[in-house]
């Protein structure tokens, strides 16, 4: 069977991509920060008959990241590594004049540096999967400057450049930033409080990241509604 590593997958986007993986069969290593939630995860999915590892933590911490990796690599494989977990920065967003710079950090840290270190970590056995895949979920924020978005749109424009450098520097993978849109998750509700307008929720985007899996296209950025539109 083949192996998912997503990380952010308690809740919201992770674990809705986690559900549906499970029900083609993928075996499952799983990440978030709270452990009670992660288990809920776990258990429901674990309800499709397939293995499902569990580890709580965060992924700025290398051994926690290494501890991921080789949960993977006990289930047999390595096939896809699935970046979702992600840092606002602040918490509702502010304008940039009133960013921290220790919540930049905290964005960059998370967004992109912890992305980094865990493809880092994951590179020789996604190299040696028959279809080895990386995607790192995006934002239209990374590509479209909205007020008080700016410190997670930086982290997330950052982490596709590093998704496009890596698909040049590893040929042999693919490796697709894709931008979900916006979404009903809790990140969303703690990032802008208060905004009540009606969003679709993350398993409608999640055919999408089927079609990326199924057919295959070459590495690059790509909108999950455009994805589930062409489908």
């Amino acid at each position: 069977m083949p192996v998912a590593i997503i990380t952010g997958a308690s809740k919201g986007l992770g674990r809705a991509l986690g559900a549906a993986l499970a029900r083609r069969g993928w075996d499952l290593v799983l990440d978030a920060r709270t452990t009670y939630v992660l288990e809920e995860a776990a258990v429901e999915l674990r309800r499709y008959g397939t293995r499902v590892v569990a580890l709580p933590g965060d992924v700025t911490d290398a051994g926690h990241r290494g501890e991921l990796v080789a949960a993977a690599r006990a289930l047999g494989s390595l096939d896809l590594l699935v970046s979702n977990a992600s840092a606002l920065g602040a918490e509702p967003l502010v304008r940039l004049a009133e960013l921290p710079p220790e919540g930049l950090r905290a964005a960059l840290e998370t967004n992109v540096v912890a992305a980094l270190g865990l493809v880092q970590e994951a590179l020789p056995l996604l190299r040696t999967a028959p279809s080895g895949a990386v995607i790192a979920v995006s934002s239209d924020a990374a590509a479209e400057a909205y007020g008080t978005w700016g410190g997670y749109g930086a982290s997330k424009a950052a982490l596709d450049q590093l998704a496009a450098v890596l698909a040049v520097e590893e040929p042999g993978l693919r490796v697709w930033a894709v931008d979900p849109g916006d979404m009903r998750t809790d990140l969303y509700a703690a990032a802008v409080p208060g905004d009540d307008e009606p969003r679709p929720a993350p398993e409608s985007v999640v055919p999408g990241f089927l079609r990326l899996l199924d057919e295959r296209p070459a590495s690059g950025r790509y909108t999950a509604s455009a994805l589930v539109e062409a489908r």
